[in-house]
């Protein structure tokens, strides 16, 4: 089966160094730009994950193609309104897929891998979880809706394949109407952020219509804070991919120690379940201060008439 994502890898290498180019010979005294370390840890959890979706992959084309067997209906993937039908499907579930993995703590110690960097380029779209695991369900539904397997993890690939270009702070705000339907890179530094304003904001995969209809949008104001409310500290590839479910399994035993007669108490499920944007062991739905670190700026592309942001 083909694979986009491995194919676009050279893409990728392409990308990177012309950006890295790019704050070079562009620099811009509000930009961070690329640093060394973080960027090597991010392209390392992105090789990681290319080779844990060796094997994965052969699991989740062989749970969709028993759906898809079991389901009497069938989608013709050669008319054009099929795949139509199938990118709105698509983007909707990967919206739900992506709040979920925000809110529930179980899904958001996989999903912290790639919020972990307090930068902003495009190796950071490459930081991504060496535990893919938790996606499995909400392709489902398609299958059996009659989309075949192939059709599924092609248009998901389609999906990833866009968002690697918005992970970057070199393009402002872009014309209205884009941003109005479009996830954008402005969009999507909100997502990354760590200001208090901008918690679990912009969830939306290719298109921002989601966020918009369930009251989760949040347009780009104030200067962003990238990284965790608790940064990580480490560029461990190791330390990146499993720290957040070690300290949630400890957190977990903690609260099961403290019960009376071993019984697994709820307190105790719900912080194994439960995640705000930190590795906490706060009752849902409280945060820590904010992590006070340097401001980081939104990347601008010089004299790009209607790219460019307003400096604040």
């Amino acid at each position: 089966m083909f694979d986009l994502i491995q194919a676009a890898i050279p893409v990728f290498v392409l990308m990177l160094v012309i950006e890295a180019a790019s704050f070079y010979l562009l620099p811009d005294d509000d930009e961070l730009g690329y640093e060394k370390k973080d960027a090597a840890t991010s392209i390392a959890m992105g090789l990681g994950n290319v080779v844990v979706n060796i094997g994965w992959k052969l699991v989740v084309v062989a749970t969709y193609s028993a759906a898809y067997l079991l389901t009497p209906l069938r989608l013709p993937m050669d008319a054009w309104w099929a795949w139509v039908l199938v990118f709105f499907l698509d983007d909707f579930f990967y919206y739900w897929y992506h709040r979920t993995h925000h809110t529930i703590r179980i899904f958001w110690a996989s999903h912290v891998v790639h919020h972990s960097s307090e930068f902003y380029n495009l190796s950071t779209a490459l930081r991504q979880p060496w535990t893919p695991m938790s996606s499995l369900p909400y392709w489902l539904p398609l299958a059996l809706l009659g989309v075949p397997p192939w059709a599924i993890l092609l248009q998901q690939s389609v999906s990833l394949l866009y968002q690697f270009f918005i992970h970057t702070e070199r393009v402002g705000r872009l014309w209205a109407p884009v941003e109005l339907v479009m996830n954008t890179p402005s969009h999507h530094r909100v997502h990354h952020a760590s200001n208090p304003g901008y918690l679990d904001k912009n969830f939306g995969g290719i298109l921002i219509v989601w966020d918009r209809l369930f009251g989760t949008f949040e347009p780009e104001v104030e200067r962003v804070r990238y990284g965790l409310t608790k940064n990580i500290e480490t560029f461990h590839p190791v330390k990146v991919a499993f720290g957040e479910s070690a300290r949630s399994g400890a957190t977990y035993g903690r609260r099961r120690r403290g019960t009376t007669g071993g019984a697994t108490s709820s307190a105790g499920l719900a912080g194994a379940l439960t995640s705000m944007h930190e590795c906490t062991d706060l009752p849902p739905g409280q945060h820590r201060p904010r992590h006070s670190g340097p401001a980081r700026a939104r990347r601008v592309l010089r004299g790009a008439p209607g790219l460019a942001l307003p400096r604040r």
